[in-house]
């Protein structure tokens, strides 16, 4: 067949790029073409995001694509969720959106959930019930009388507002929508039952639009001010996340799991149910919308972060970049189970320029062996790390009732071999990890399930299979996992 050619954005929470996807009727290879910051401005107190500078992002990876290739087939654009911005009903963008760690989203959380009960808010939109959700800046804007807010004709995600951009048409796409904590993930519809009791403009909420739905071409003026041809924009799981489960290498086994591995942790099943119960609510699962009517079954956590702050204190201390290499040689020597920590205790949670000594206090303080040194620091936060997903992976199975035959790993974690071979001992199951980066790759796919150059997600996931490098994992039957565990658990619930 002819090489076919696809244009995908990844809009990150600081970074992004833009690549061509080429298929060849079996596998898809990646070409790199843009990569760009996404820089958060403070204005009079309040955190936005500039979205005009990304949307002439977005616009400079296009030319740039087009220069290269003149035959790209579709444009897929996935981003971070729960931000959003307005259009008037003149179509006119009202301002920048807010991010997502703006103060006015934390201050309002309590409040709002007091009004409902938490649990009943969990019941009504499904999802988590984090700060970080849209719910919560939406309820702001009502509070402090936004005026942007009284004359909004329309709520759109930020990919939305980019599809917009390109487009000129407005759609509300599922997936990143259900991290408005806003809809029923039962019906796909906004949930009218968090709208309609706080009074917000019903007009705000327009019909969800399913991943893998053209939306329309290029508008005349894009095409215009760019040089391109009239290309079809699609909608992919416009969330980053329902996009990197779209585009996990899945070989066919009946039940399988995810474990998104980088600075956050997200490990979860995709499932055709919806889990309301008060035990979901309590254990921190909770659903996110999938593709083709899929949910996914999720736990969002802390990943890789507290190891990233401990690694960049040992490069300002050696005054030079030390590398992965020197943390993995480190622990070769260092004592296991000595200490655990909670990778989600609040002492973690912010930069900290000395992020090992904050590690040492936390250890003392609660009366266990403080780590000294890289290997041992080091190792305490690997091995809790591991047993912080074994926690959850156990509640998983046991909410959902499913046996797990392989754990898909991707994300950063994926490439280190003693991490992947540590999952696969504590949780006793086969792991299947990498590629690094699943996002683009699920992006694409529904941009060619939008194109009608494939009929399904499953028939997507065999191409996925067919493109990635895996590295697989066979428990190794080290039992003093078994051991950390039943410590870990100890330590977790007395503190």
């Amino acid at each position: 067949m002819t090489e076919q050619k696809y244009l995908l954005f990844d809009f990150g929470a600081s970074h992004g790029r833009c690549m061509i996807a080429r298929f060849d009727g079996k596998r898809i290879q990646m070409e790199d073409v843009h990569e760009f910051d996404n820089i958060p401005v403070n204005y009079a107190g309040v955190l936005y995001w500039d979205i005009l500078s990304l949307v002439n992002e977005l616009k400079v990876g296009i030319r740039k694509a087009f220069s290269l290739h003149k035959d790209i087939r579709s444009i897929g654009i996935d981003t971070w969720g729960c931000d959003f911005g307005f259009i008037d009903k003149h179509g006119i963008l009202m301002g920048n959106p807010v991010n997502y760690r703006d103060e006015a989203r934390y201050r309002y959380k309590s409040e709002l959930e007091n009004i409902f009960g938490d649990y009943e808010l969990f019941k009504l939109g499904g999802a988590n019930l984090n700060n970080i959700m849209g719910l919560y800046e939406l309820y702001a804007n009502t509070k402090e009388d936004s005026t942007i807010l009284k004359g909004a004709d329309r709520l759109l995600m930020i990919p939305d507002l980019l599809n917009y951009s390109l487009t000129g048409i407005p759609t509300n796409e599922y997936t990143n929508a259900t991290m408005t904590l806003m809809v029923d993930q039962v019906e796909k519809k906004w949930e009218k039952g968090i709208w309609e009791r706080l009074n917000f403009p019903p007009q705000l909420f327009r019909d969800l639009v399913m991943p893998g739905t053209k939306i329309g071409g290029v508008q005349k003026l894009i095409m215009d001010e760019l040089g391109v041809p009239d290309i079809p924009v699609i909608n992919v799981a416009t969330h980053d996340t329902a996009s990197a489960i779209a585009g996990v290498p899945f070989r066919g086994e009946k039940h399988w799991a995810f474990l998104s591995l980088g600075t956050w942790a997200i490990l979860g099943v995709e499932t055709d149910k919806i889990f309301k119960d008060e035990r979901t609510f309590k254990s921190g699962f909770a659903n996110q919308g999938g593709c083709e009517g899929k949910t996914n079954f999720v736990n969002l956590f802390t990943g890789l972060w507290v190891i990233q702050q401990c690694y960049e204190r040992w490069n300002h201390e050696a005054g030079k970049k030390i590398g992965w290499e020197a943390v993995n040689k480190s622990m070769e020597n260092a004592k296991g189970g000595m200490a655990f920590i909670d990778l989600d205790a609040a002492d973690f949670a912010q930069p900290n320029p000395n992020m090992p000594l904050q590690i040492k206090e936390y250890c003392q303080k609660r009366g266990m062996p403080a780590p000294d040194g890289m290997g041992e620091i080091a190792k305490c936060v690997y091995e809790s790390l591991i047993l912080k997903v074994k926690k959850h992976y156990e509640e998983m199975k046991s909410l959902t009732g499913a046996e797990i035959e392989s754990l898909y790993v991707f994300g950063g974690g994926s490439k280190s071999s003693k991490l992947c071979q540590w999952l696969a001992d504590a949780l006793k199951v086969h792991i299947k990890a990498g590629p690094a980066e699943t996002t683009s790759v699920g992006n694409v796919l529904m941009q060619m399930k939008g194109m009608n150059d494939i009929s399904s997600l499953n028939e997507g996931r065999v191409i996925s299979s067919q493109s990635a490098v895996i590295t697989e994992y066979d428990n190794s039957a080290d039992s003093s996992w078994d051991q950390y565990y039943g410590t870990f658990l100890k330590y977790m619930a007395s503190n």
